[in-house]
């Protein structure tokens, strides 16, 4: 009796230490960086002079994306990617943690502002755009590259343009892609560190023949939609009027001008 009694205290203390020590992995344990090492990215291969602007002066460089930060709502007000159509594979990638930016000054939002708060970490840069690499596909799970999205949008009419996204990588061969939420005041925040939730998130696909630019854009509100794709086409100048970014900054006005104002989907085939 007391050799039973023995072993259920024991089996009972081993257990305790099991869900201990679980929880702590779960809630502080985090890789250091995705990067290749400590030193801040210099460079990658989108253009420099199709960045947008940043209204906070917090551009961070990977080796796979750019981003502007914005601390005051602890997300990127947009993040810049090319994708081209050797960048889609089927590689199998084995899903990492979501990390803090070790290069954004003040550190992205932690990922754990985001349990319990109803809402998904809603990629900005989708992981399945990055599989030809390991690299790349780990750095899309920085928190820098997340933003608060409704789980229906997410897996809805965001999927749907994402996808769509990577059909038109496969027939136009490269694009240029840029994507984040509309960051405004009195809007709903979780967790800790107050982490916003966009009303709305943008995607502009650019694609460049000769010295010709073509955009597409898109702005469709952070909740389940039912509906086509081309309902939501915008211009850039209504993108920019809602977020403050001066897309395309580096251009010259004549060279804006040209495609901007366009809602034209002539050559973008749904």
């Amino acid at each position: 009796m007391a050799y039973r009694k023995k072993n259920g205290s024991l089996y009972s203390i081993l257990i305790l230490v099991c869900v201990i020590g679980f929880w702590l992995f779960e809630n502080f344990y985090t890789p250091a960086t995705y990067s290749n090492s400590d030193k801040e990215p210099i460079s990658n291969e989108f253009p420099k002079e199709l960045l947008p602007s940043s209204t906070t002066g917090e551009i961070v460089n990977h080796e796979y994306f750019t981003l502007s930060y914005n601390e005051p709502y602890e997300q990127a007000e947009w993040v810049a990617y090319t994708l081209d159509k050797s960048h889609l594979t089927y590689d199998d990638r084995k899903r990492p943690y979501f990390i803090e930016d070790p290069y954004v000054s003040s550190k992205s939002a932690d990922w754990r502002n985001y349990k319990g708060s109803g809402y998904d970490r809603g990629h900005l840069l989708p992981a399945g755009d990055r599989r030809f690499s390991l690299q790349a596909y780990n750095e899309t799970f920085y928190t820098s590259n997340i933003s608060p999205q409704d789980r229906e949008f997410n897996a809805g009419i965001w999927n749907d343009l994402e996808q769509q996204t990577r059909r038109w990588a496969k027939q136009y061969g490269t694009l240029y892609v840029f994507t984040g939420g509309v960051l405004e005041s009195g809007l709903e925040e979780i967790g800790q560190e107050d982490v916003d939730v966009p009303d709305a998130f943008y995607k502009i696909i650019a694609r460049k023949k000769g010295d010709k630019i073509y955009t597409l854009s898109f702005l469709m509100p952070n909740k389940p939609q039912f509906t086509s794709l081309r309902n939501f086409v915008v211009s850039v100048d209504e993108i920019e009027k809602e977020t403050g970014i001066d897309f395309f900054a580096q251009l010259s006005e004549k060279q804006q001008s040209a495609f901007e104002g366009s809602k034209n989907t002539t050559g973008w085939k749904f």
